[in-house]
């Protein structure tokens, strides 16, 4: 099962603040002091090639770009929906998290539906072919529902292990007793396909060789913590009903479509090329050259395109004349 948990910080349009004193149409003061006085331009001209700020900028630029163009495509209802669940998690620390973050519940609601409406531009240069399918289904299992015990004991572990190998082992009492997983209160039900984050590679690849009603050998998975602190795991995998994918996609075909286009939708260099489409088509322009680097890596995309385009048509061009050269030769 695929996480849903979501966190202020990863939002892709957040509100920029920092440059909220440069956005007066006049240059007005906005610090005073005896002798002298800091204007909007003033601020402007010191934070703008500050590295922080030109992101935000960025951000500003994109945030308009696809409002713009893929707002009216955002579904309200399903940014409510996002709002909300994200308050439910952080509960009484939602109004501190977005404090942290410089935002407030109206202005996270805008960076959610802006960040609707970025994926809605994404998804409008995605196009799915036969090849993407195949790949993705090359290494695709559905959905199945296991058990698991996770501990970090290798030697209780194996005694545990050996209980769960046992004909009339009871392995939801086992996980309950044992497991350091959420799961274990719920008798240690886990489901997850291939595409799923929150179970380990290792666990995934043991629990889809298991049939119906068998139990896995000791899984070790070693990671490491915030700190980059090695840790390592433990698992016990008891199978309760796979399946098997056979050799037809087709029952499959939209679920691997889905994630043929989140792959594409998290591609960066995919991201770039829409950027610069779409850049071109709203016609971007940075009229400030301290500034400009903003979107140079857009730009600059959008002009190898250009002149690729540009020498594949003079290329064209030749081979034409060529080609009425030689014909008219043989005349």
């Amino acid at each position: 099962m695929k996480s849903k948990k979501f966190k202020l910080a990863i939002i892709g349009f957040i509100c920029a603040t920092t440059l909220a004193a440069c956005s007066s149409e006049k240059n007005e003061d906005v610090i005073t002091m005896k002798g002298d006085t800091i204007t909007a331009v003033d601020v402007y001209n010191e934070v703008k090639t500050d590295s922080t700020v030109q992101s935000k900028i960025t951000n500003m630029i994109l945030h308009k770009v696809a409002m713009n163009a893929y707002g009216d495509k955002v579904d309200s209802k399903e940014v409510d929906k996002m709002f909300k669940e994200t308050k439910d998690q952080y509960g009484d620390s939602f109004a501190s998290a977005l404090s942290q973050q410089g935002l407030t519940e109206e202005s996270y609601k805008e960076a959610l539906t802006a960040n609707a409406a970025f994926e809605k531009m994404l998804e409008a240069h995605i196009k799915v072919k036969d090849a993407d399918l195949k790949e993705v289904w090359a290494n695709f299992h559905p959905e199945v529902e296991t058990q698991i015990i996770a501990m970090t004991d290798e030697k209780e572990a194996k005694k545990v292990l050996e209980e769960a190998k046992k004909k009339d082992a009871d392995f939801a009492k086992l996980a309950k007793e044992n497991s350091t997983l959420e799961s274990a209160a719920d008798k240690g039900t886990t489901k997850f396909d291939s595409t799923d984050t929150t179970v380990p590679d290792e666990v995934k690849i043991a629990a889809y060789k298991l049939k119906d009603g068998t139990v896995s050998d000791l899984i070790k998975v070693t990671s490491y913590d915030a700190n980059y602190q090695e840790v390592t795991n433990y698992y016990i995998v008891k199978m309760v009903k796979n399946q098997e994918k056979g050799n037809d996609m087709t029952p499959f075909k939209d679920q691997l479509t889905n994630i043929v286009k989140d792959n594409k939708k998290n591609d960066s260099e995919f991201q770039v090329d829409v950027i610069s489409k779409e850049f071109k088509k709203a016609n971007v322009k940075v009229k400030d050259e301290d500034i400009s680097s903003v979107i140079s890596q857009f730009i600059q995309e959008d002009e190898k395109s250009t002149e690729s385009s540009t020498k594949d048509s003079a290329k064209t061009t030749e081979s034409s004349k060529a080609t009425e050269e030689s014909t008219e030769a043989s005349k």
